[in-house]
């Protein structure tokens, strides 16, 4: 195989789905968005077979004409920490806007949660539509600032992240020393849209920093997210498609000195999978029988489970993923995932079976960053 690591995936527990249609669907809670016990068990169901991360996705900006999920979801900090406690192993991905935030506060909910899960969370961190920004006072702000904002927020966050060096805190009761002080940071930080001095007020994480993603397709969103993420997450429209921007991807880090090896390419996709054919395509067309299937086309990966099996292995061999984000359309479509596609990949050697790491960057086969400063 082309690729060094075996392959990662996350389950996307985007509440109901990402669709008009499958709330209405009789085995899914019409409140799934805001279902803590739905949460729960789709959490539980991917830590029980061994998926790397959970992720959520997140909006701020809605209408009526929204889907379902986005009109009526959990905050994601909010409800990756209340999953912290109910799980042990698997990722906690929570998504943000760099465009909506500021990155102290951030950096803070992240590494809170980061302590709290003992090395498990990690950040999506997105630009968003300047419609979004009215409800954050961002309103004079345009298109044109996302991304230099977007550059300054993460300069920010990671120089916060590394507030302290990893053995800054001695909490010696005997010599009475808590904290060394000469291992702390401040940053002082001064750009055109951020000002921050820090230092933030939470130790260094266990596994370094929480993981970073960005999600785009853009030049400068390759530019920027191989500078500084960990991952990244493609829209995977097509195998082709995927290919040229991992391609793109790789040739940008190699440019700048990094291991592509310790970089995350990931695409989601929402597989409805069957025992066989017909009875994948069925389940597809109960969906579509609730009503308006909105704008998503037939998915990429529909089928039998070895069918599907065998494409996961083309985009992965390929190299076209490092990571496979599983969505969930039918209600039982992560649970299906797992029952019918998962062994046939660990039985091809392509996914674990077993956590290797108590950590999310040791189950990803990511190094552990060594403390930087600004």
């Amino acid at each position: 195989m082309n690729n060094r690591k075996t392959l990662k995936l996350a389950a996307v527990i985007d509440g109901p789905g990402w669709n008009f249609s499958s709330w209405r669907h009789p085995d899914m809670p019409a409140d799934a968005g805001e279902n803590i016990d739905f949460f729960i068990q789709q959490a539980q169901l991917a830590e029980q077979a061994k998926f790397e991360t959970l992720f959520l996705y997140d909006v701020s900006h809605v209408g009526p004409g929204n889907i379902p999920y986005y009109l009526s979801m959990f905050e994601g900090g909010t409800l990756m920490s209340a999953l912290a406690m109910k799980t042990e192993r698997i990722g906690l991905s929570l998504t943000a806007s760099t465009s909506y935030t500021d990155p102290y506060n951030l950096a803070r909910q992240v590494l809170s949660l980061d302590k709290i899960s003992k090395g498990r969370a990690s950040l999506n961190a997105i630009t968003s539509n300047p419609g979004g920004m009215v409800n954050f006072s961002r309103g004079h702000l345009g298109k044109a600032d996302q991304y230099p904002m977007h550059q300054e927020f993460l300069e920010i966050l990671l120089g916060l992240w590394d507030t302290y060096e990893d053995d800054a805190f001695p909490r010696d009761k005997q010599s009475g020393v808590f904290l060394n002080p000469r291992k702390m940071h401040p940053i002082n930080y001064r750009g055109k849209y951020f000002s921050v001095d820090g230092p933030l007020n939470i130790s260094r994480s266990v596994q370094g920093r929480p993981v970073l993603y960005m999600a785009g397709s853009s030049p400068t969103f390759v530019d920027l997210a191989t500078s500084y993420t960990d991952g990244v997450f493609m829209a995977g429209s097509s195998f082709e498609e995927t290919v040229l921007l991992a391609n793109a991807l790789t040739a940008k880090l190699v440019e700048k000195g990094r291991q592509p090896a310790d970089f995350v390419r990931s695409v989601a996709q929402n597989p409805i999978v069957g025992r066989t054919d017909a009875e994948a395509h069925a389940k597809y067309q109960a969906i579509r029988a609730l009503g308006p299937y909105s704008h998503r086309p037939v998915p990429l990966f529909m089928g039998s489970a070895e069918r599907i099996a065998n494409e996961i292995q083309k985009w992965y061999e390929a190299g076209a993923i490092d990571m496979l984000m599983v969505q969930q359309d039918h209600p039982y479509g992560i649970q299906d995932f797992i029952e019918l596609v998962v062994p046939i990949l660990q039985e091809r050697g392509i996914f674990h079976r077993d956590y290797e790491a108590q950590t999310l960057r040791g189950n990803l086969e990511l190094p552990k960053p060594a403390f930087r400063t600004i």
